[in-house]
């Protein structure tokens, strides 16, 4: 039974970590859209919007994120 709950914490601490790497991800791509460059062009937020959620967009996320979370958790075990 315990160690159910410990395999659990860490899928949820992996998620939480994933999940934050992958909101950094997105929120840098949507301030990218309002660069000088797409400010001549006077796209609205959900035009941004649309442009940062694709089927490629999520893919590099999810890589980014698990390369991410491995990079860290290895230092993490070091120290």
């Amino acid at each position: 039974m315990m160690e159910n709950r410990s395999v659990a914490k860490n899928i949820l601490k992996i998620l939480t970590e994933m999940g934050f790497i992958i909101f950094l991800f997105y929120a840098n791509l949507i301030m990218g859209q309002y660069t000088h460059e797409h400010l001549r062009q006077k796209i609205t937020l959900v035009g941004a919007i649309s442009n940062v959620f694709s089927l490629e967009n999520f893919s590099i996320a999810v890589i980014c994120a698990f390369i991410g979370h491995t990079f860290f958790d290895r230092i993490r075990r070091r120290l």
